[in-house]
């Protein structure tokens, strides 16, 4: 029965995560429609790629968490697609830009992550807590990402600058990991998730508070910036341990 348990619960964070990570796909229609990234930032994509990079690698490197490794790589995929697509679109500084910190991160710090855990860190545990370690903290980066939006909601008394959908999936993800985590004991799922958990359910209260106000027919660049962040923040999210399965 546990097992059946650690099962399902995996397969609908699976699910959730595949959602999360595609989630972005309206704005790169647009990015291609327009032919130009406009306003958006490439660094939410960028960071993004590298939380999924590590955690495949996190999948790969500890017993029996394939499902860690296919569903991160999954979104590793998804992701550098979104880079590319910022590579292609965006004016000259911001290509360099994009083009610099996907260097240094995606590729230098992911390269320098994996040299370092498998010639100096001594032990398998060991390595498995070097590199959970890594991927809690990036996911509490992410997660605590929204509250630039929370703070907007707040200052203008409106949700026009975070989506319910969005703010609901922030939430079934942190308690759907969460849950995961307790079941599994698993501390690296467990702290981030819960942290997202207790955002989530913040998210929801201030969209219960404010969703009264009439939202502005106008959406403009700053609420796009917004959205962008929500999704990104929410997809980065994707962990799944099945070394208790």
């Amino acid at each position: 029965m546990a097992s059946l348990t650690f099962v399902v619960v995996g397969v609908l964070g699976n699910i959730i995560s595949v959602f999360f990570f595609l989630s972005p796909l309206s704005t790169f229609c647009r990015i291609v429609r327009n032919r130009s990234t406009e306003e958006f930032e490439s660094f939410p994509y960028i960071s993004t790629l590298l939380n999924s990079a590590l955690w495949t690698y996190y999948g790969v490197t500890r017993p029996g968490s394939l499902m860690v490794a296919t569903i991160n790589g999954f979104g590793v995929a998804v992701e550098l697609i979104y880079v590319v697509l910022f590579l292609i679109f965006a004016p000259p500084r911001i290509r360099a830009k994009t083009g610099i910190l996907f260097g240094v991160l995606d590729v230098g710090f992911v390269a320098a992550t994996v040299v370092v855990t498998k010639l100096v860190v001594q032990g398998d545990q060991m390595r498995i807590n070097v590199i959970g370690l890594l991927c809690a903290g990036f996911n509490i980066i992410m997660y605590v990402s929204p509250l630039a939006a929370m703070k907007t909601v707040v200052r203008s008394k409106s949700v026009e600058y975070m989506p319910f959908l969005l703010s609901l999936f922030v939430f079934l993800n942190g308690a759907i990991w969460t849950l995961y985590a307790a079941l599994a004991k698993d501390i690296f799922l467990g702290v981030p998730n819960g942290i997202g958990l207790l955002l989530g359910i913040a998210q929801l209260l201030l969209y219960a508070i404010y969703c009264r106000k009439p939202k502005s027919s106008k959406t403009s660049s700053d609420e796009w910036k917004m959205r962008e962040s929500l999704i990104v923040s929410s997809s980065s999210n994707v962990q799944v341990d099945q070394n208790q399965v």
